[in-house]
């Protein structure tokens, strides 16, 4: 069984894609959750992935580290990770990789943590860009293949990666157009992500970089997690 490396549910943004996508395509794997590093271990990432970051597949002897190549191993095993249709498929690919290599003034302002609720004190130009280039590329692909999913009727790895945008469009209050809205919603009560959120809230830990850089770009309104 595949082992799946990843770190606090409440601020993992890039181990929330690989562990949702297997979750909702029924692949098993053991979860192994190792908190963010502190003071007195500071590369405890370092033990199992060979860049010291999560998430980090294991498979028998093999090792796989980055979310993306992640994703496309399992999709080399198991069906349903990319959509059938060749235009979908592309699509999908396309967006993933812009998610995956783009998009900096989201994850510096709206950094992801799931059990907080934030009023921002500047949205920026490059914030904003990237708050519409986000909401273009979801409305492309549901007016494309018909929904409810972003490639079409069935979930893939493209929900998948941004799955972590929509916990941080709630954290943030960002509005949405009433499609989009409806496509936040169907994410949301997806179980897994009705799980991991969850999980999120009782967690008992605080990583205090992630703390600080929420206190940074905004105020908070209301943190829903448990007392520590």
């Amino acid at each position: 069984m595949y082992q799946l490396y990843i770190a606090n549910k409440n601020y993992s943004s890039w181990s929330l894609r690989p562990w949702l996508l297997a979750k909702e395509l029924g692949i098993a794997f053991e979860e192994v959750l190792v908190p963010f590093a502190g003071a007195d271990n500071p590369d405890r990432f370092g033990r199992f992935a060979p860049n010291g970051k999560v998430p980090c597949l294991v498979d028998g002897d093999l090792t796989v580290w980055d979310s993306l190549a992640i994703i496309e191993y399992l999709a080399e095993g198991h069906p349903g990770v990319w959509p059938a249709d060749a235009k979908a498929r592309a699509f999908a690919r396309s967006a993933c990789a812009e998610m995956h290599s783009g998009f900096g003034a989201l994850r510096t302002l709206c950094t992801m943590n799931c059990g907080i609720r934030v009023a921002l004190k500047e949205r920026t130009a490059a914030l904003a860009a990237d708050l519409a280039r986000i909401q273009a590329i979801w409305q492309q692909g549901l007016d494309s293949f018909g929904g409810p999913f972003l490639a079409g009727a069935a979930f893939s790895a493209l929900d998948a990666f941004f799955a972590p945008v929509v916990f941080r469009f709630q954290s943030y209050g960002i509005a949405l157009a009433p499609a989009l809205a409806q496509y936040q919603a169907r994410m949301l009560a997806l179980p897994a992500m009705v799980d991991w959120y969850q999980a999120a809230l009782a967690e008992p830990w605080r990583d205090e970089a992630h703390e600080q850089e929420v206190r940074d770009a905004g105020t908070v309104l209301e943190d829903r997690r448990q007392s520590r």
